[in-house]
Order: C-alpha cells, then sequence, then structure tokens
C-alpha cells in the first residue's frame, strides 16, 4: 500500500521506530538513521542484565524491513548528509526532544521551509508545548504514570504495578502512523505537508478515554477493586475446577443474568431480589462472586466454555503469553507474521496492526545491523566514493 513513500527515520528506541516499523511492513521505503554506536534499544538484553542473546526480538520488531545508516548529525558533515536524505523524503518521524532539534535545525518550521510537501512526524513524551515540553518521557513515566493510567489500574489501596515492555510506545505507535496517513491524504488535496505531533502523553489520555471522559465530566471516577469488590461482578475473572481462568463479560441491560444462571445451572437465582437487577448485584458482590466461583470451580473448562457459548455469553479464556503466541484463533487473524533473515531462517513475530487482505503487508526482511547500509544509501544520494570514505575517515559516516 505504501510502495514509493520515502521515510527517513532518525529516532531511537520504540515508539517512533515502530511506528516506522509498520510503514515498512506496509511497503514504505525507511530509513533508519542511528547515532555512532548504534540505536540504545540495540542493548536491550544487557541492560536488563542477560548476556549471549543473539537475536533482539525487540529491536526486530519495529526495525525490521529497513535500512540502516549510522550519521554523527553532531558533524556538519553528518548533518549535512540526513538533510540531503530529508530534501528527497515524503515523511520525517523523530523522537528527538524539540530542544535538541531546534539547535541542530531539524526542527519542523526549518525543514519544512526546506520541502514544503514534508510531513514531519514528531513523538514526544509530553508534547510541543508547555512547562515540560523538552523533558524526557519513557512510556512508564509519561503514558503510564503522568497519565493517570498507573492509578487507574493499581487496586484500591494496592500499589502501583510496571507497565509491560513497551505497551505504551506500541499504542503510540498506532497513533502516529494513523496521523502520518492522515496528512499525507491531506496533502493529496493541498501539495502541503504538516507537522503531525504525538505524544505519550496525549495517547495515554485517549487510550483511557473512557474513564477520563467520566472524570471530566463527574470529577471522579471509580477505583480498581478486588473481585469480590467490584461494582459489576458479572465483569469479572473466574477459575474453573481444572485451574484456567476465563474472563466474563456482560453487556448492558439484564439481558445476560439469567443467560449466566441458566449457563452455570443456577436457575433458581434468576429472580433472587439480591442478583436480579444490577444494582443488587453491585450491593451484594462479594456474596454473588461467591457462588458463581463455588459454582465455576465444579465444573472444567471444557464444561464451561460449552455452557457459556450455548447461551452466547461474552468470555475468553486468561492465556499465557506462551498459549497466546501460538493461539491458532490469533494466527488465523494474522497477528502472528514470519519475518526472513539475513540467513535466510524465519522467526515468528506480531504482526502490524491492521491486515490488508490480499496485499503484501507483512515484514519485508530483517532489521538492519548499524550502519548496514551507510554506504548503499549514501550514494543513492549523490556521494561519490571518495566522498563516502571521507566521511567515514572524519567519524560523521559508520
Amino acid at each position: 500500500m505504501l510502495e514509493g513513500l520515502k521515510v527517513v527515520e532518525y529516532a531511537s528506541y520504540i515508539a517512533a521506530p515502530g511506528a516506522g516499523g509498520i510503514m515498512a511492513d506496509w511497503g514504505a521505503d525507511v530509513i533508519k538513521v542511528e547515532p555512532p554506536g548504534g540505536d540504545p534499544i540495540r542493548m536491550f538484553f544487557a541492560s536488563v542484565g542477560i548476556e549471549g542473546q543473539t537475536l533482539n526480538p525487540v529491536f526486530e520488531l519495529d526495525n525490521r524491513g529497513k535500512r540502516g545508516v549510522v550519521l554523527d548529525t553532531a558533524q556538519d558533515a553528518g548533518r549535512d548528509a540526513l538533510l540531503r536524505m530529508i530534501d528527497d523524503a515524503d515523511v520525517f518521524l523523530t523522537n528527538v526532544r524539540p530542544g535538541g532539534l531546534k539547535r541542530a535545525g531539524l526542527d519542523h518550521n526549518s525543514l519544512l521551509a526546506r520541502n514544503p510537501k514534508l510531513i514531519y512526524a514528531s513523538l514526544t513524551g509530553y508534547g510541543l508545548e508547555g512547562p515540560d515540553a523538552d523533558r524526557p518521557g519513557m512510556d512508564s513515566a509519561a503514558f503510564w504514570a503522568r497519565s493517570g493510567v498507573a492509578a487507574l489500574f493499581r487496586p484500591k489501596g494496592g500499589e502501583p504495578v510496571q507497565l509491560r515492555t513497551a505497551f505504551g510506545d506500541h499504542v503510540a505507535s498506532m497513533a502516529i502512523v494513523a496521523g502520518v496517513m492522515s496528512a499525507l491524504y491531506e496533502r493529496t488535496r493541498t501539495g502541503k505537508g504538516r507537522l503531525v505531533e504525538a505524544s505519550l502523553l496525549r495517547v495515554a489520555h485517549y487510550a483511557a478515554g473512557s474513564d477520563m471522559a467520566i472524570q471530566h465530566t463527574y470529577g471522579r471516577t471509580a477505583s480498581n477493586r478486588a473481585r469480590r469488590d467490584v461494582s459489576l461482578p458479572l465483569v469479572n475473572f473466574f477459575k474453573t475446577k481444572d485451574e484456567r481462568w476465563i474472563s466474563l463479560l456482560s453487556r448492558q441491560g439484564e439481558g445476560d443474568w439469567p443467560k449466566l444462571c441458566r449457563a452455570l445451572k443456577l436457575e433458581h437465582l434468576i429472580a433472587d431480589e439480591r442478583f436480579a437487577r444490577a444494582k443488587g448485584r453491585r450491593t451484594n458482590s462479594g456474596e454473588l462472586v461467591d457462588l458463581l466461583d463455588e459454582a465455576f470451580g465444579s465444573r472444567s473448562w471444557a464444561e464451561v466454555s460449552i455452557a457459556l457459548d450455548a447461551e452466547e455469553m461474552i468470555w475468553a479464556p486468561v492465556l499465557s503469553a506462551a498459549e497466546a503466541a501460538v493461539d491458532p484463533q490469533a494466527i488465523a487473524a494474522g497477528a502472528v507474521v514470519q519475518t526472513r533473515q539475513a540467513d535466510g531462517t524465519t522467526i515468528n513475530a506480531p504482526g502490524a496492526p491492521i491486515r490488508f487482505p490480499g496485499a503484501d503487508d507483512g515484514p519485508k526482511g530483517p532489521a538492519p545491523k548499524v550502519g548496514e547500509h551507510t554506504r548503499s544509501v549514501l550514494a543513492q544520494f549523490g556521494y561519490s566514493d571518495t566522498e563516502i570514505d571521507a566521511l567515514f575517515a572524519s567519524g560523521a559516516a559508520a
């Protein structure tokens, strides 16, 4: 879908490179520009104290199919090489902090003056305006903690829990791609590029939008509670006799209560005044959860699944990551793709978030090694062999 789209990615870690990775899957020519030594996320395992890993799937996921270039943009020659690439680009994608970009002449005003058709995609922790615009912010800080999302997930009276690796980053990656695609569509009408701004903070406010909308309207929102103390006891987790957890959901209205009672052979509770209406179930949540725990706990997962499906209840098994990675339905939905490696082998990895049936929408190859394509890309942009050798000799390229 994006064949012919030229993207220059001047970014590190995950959120912005994740957006570049999605566009690379969809056919864009993404040139990843790294500093000397490479993107720090290449050292993910070493940073968490794990050594000896030959493959870094965290880096591979977000950088597959890109061409890799190393430039030292602190040197004029390295910066000039980057600008030459940007002058020919459709999209410039960066998560460098605004102050650093401004000092280097790589801010959006400067680059749009050079290339008026450029889509300048900025990802920051906290946005481009305000007192914290230049504050460094990763997803566990800006997306998870500062946004209020961590507090929403914390059990009432409990301690905060940490966000899983790059969860907020990848939500932001999807948002960046959506913004870039919108700006590209606008450009078909106006002929002009524009600044596209995403921040981890704003993305998190939208991701938690239902709770935040309630907060804005009523000045408070419900806390996350233990299973026996929830306001919607039918939206809960239950364990079967064979130690399998399921996630049960109830639709709005009262229609699912008699269905659940029939599925669990608790018909005598359908008209019970304690539970027949949502208000009663909320008031008597602990008592009801105890009864449902007993009913679920007396049946195997297979029995529960058949009974709930017969009543067309909404539910799902709580899978481990190992189980989810081989889930036949996830595979059928395109959630698992194969990425070709340099040695001809393939590895499984998560697919991009959208599928285009009939199109080549999967990984186009492995992530680049550090500086793997520096020479060929510089040659593409008009540098002679002598000039390239000089850039390498000075350290402006590697």
